[in-house]
């Protein structure tokens, strides 16, 4: 009999449950620091930036995702306890997803999972939905709260969608601007092409995919691993994590691959008495260690799997049949998984601040 791994993190760690067309999403956060003040409408924000529905180019599915916070508080602030909550469903339209509970969806995890597991739960993709991803935002925003008192920052936005792309240099944007537009692009002229392109593909009932850049800003030096759980190793797999995610990088990444070692080296001065870098190629990292710089990374999302045209497969005993999917579905992951990679980000930083401090006492 095979289970599966549902929890996140090393001592501050999230362990989530519910499916796409069930009852709720939800979760257990432990390890929370005591003492920090919770904020429930900064949580609720956190959601509805995630939640289906806020706009065109999103999937039509209305749901208010509202968060009930379950134990781990008292008088506004953290106990110490494990934080439970849960997010109740409240839009399945389960009956969309009957003509696909014998058929493998083309790059859906439909075949994987019967093939592992025997059985499948064919609504909504079940367990394998990215719905699930709620119980990671009510994570994330509890782990920004603790990292905001430590001077933390952690920002996302869209960077590119399909062949349209913005500079790759974060300093050249305003992050006041990320949410001023239904794709969350720091540039707003940039943003309206990304939209349109979007509404475009998904009026040929299409799909396509993009990048989210990330920065964490205000990370003390010191966190992460020399050898293993490196700070980027460790940022990477919580993005490979999220549903969609097809490659990660941090620093100058790929982008450096033509340059040589003489232009991508961060020279050290002393910058009024504190040691610094002149550059930061290395996106706040060396060594998988911290260096008190910004962190910076990018992540690949792919085209969400399901089309709304028809597309050729095979069922469960091997028979080629045509597919025709329908129900409600996002054209582009991206605009609502800005906060997703934003709250894995949160997450594992804080997770690693907390592992830093219990084995260097």
């Amino acid at each position: 009999m095979l289970t599966m791994r549902n929890t996140f993190g090393h001592i501050f760690t999230l362990t989530t449950f519910g499916e796409s067309h069930g009852a709720s999403i939800g979760g257990v956060v432990d390890g929370m620091p005591a003492g920090i003040a919770v904020d429930l409408d900064f949580i609720q924000s956190e959601l509805n930036r995630r939640r289906p529905g806020q706009s065109s180019i999103t999937t039509g599915r209305k749901e208010g995702d509202e968060v009930e916070l379950l134990s781990g508080v008292f008088e506004g602030k953290t106990t110490g306890c494990p934080i439970g909550f849960l997010v109740r469903n409240t839009n399945q339209h389960s009956n969309d997803y009957a003509n696909v509970s014998d058929v493998f969806r083309p790059s859906h995890a439909d075949f994987t999972y019967t093939q592992k597991y025997g059985f499948r739960d064919y609504r909504g993709g079940g367990r394998s939905s990215a719905r699930e991803t709620i119980s990671r935002c009510v994570g994330g925003a509890l782990a920004k709260l603790a990292l905001k008192q430590l001077g933390i920052k952690v920002t996302a936005y869209t960077s590119q969608v399909g062949n349209i792309a913005i500079d790759r240099d974060y300093h050249q944007y305003d992050f006041a601007q990320i949410e001023q537009n239904a794709v969350r692009c720091p540039d707003q002229e940039v943003a309206r092409q990304m939209e349109q392109l979007i509404l475009d593909v998904k009026a040929e009932g299409d799909t396509i995919g993009g990048i989210i850049t990330c920065v964490i800003q205000g990370c003390p030096i010191g966190l992460g691993e020399p050898a293993f759980s490196k700070l980027h190793a460790d940022l990477g797999a919580s993005m490979l994590g999220i549903n969609a995610v097809h490659g990660f990088e941090y620093g100058e990444g790929f982008g450096g691959v033509g340059q040589r070692g003489s232009e991508q080296n961060d020279i050290f001065f002393n910058d009024g008495g504190r040691i610094s870098t002149r550059t930061n190629h290395s996106g706040g990292i060396q060594g998988g260690i911290s260096n008190g710089q910004d962190i910076y990374f990018r992540v690949l999302f792919k085209p969400v799997a399901t089309q709304l045209r028809p597309q050729q497969t095979v069922n469960r005993e091997g028979e080629e049949v045509t597919l025709e999917v329908k129900g409600r579905h996002d054209p582009c992951v991206l605009p609502r998984a800005v906060p997703v990679v934003e709250a894995m980000a949160a997450m594992t930083i804080l997770d690693h601040y907390l592992l830093n401090k219990s084995i260097h006492l």
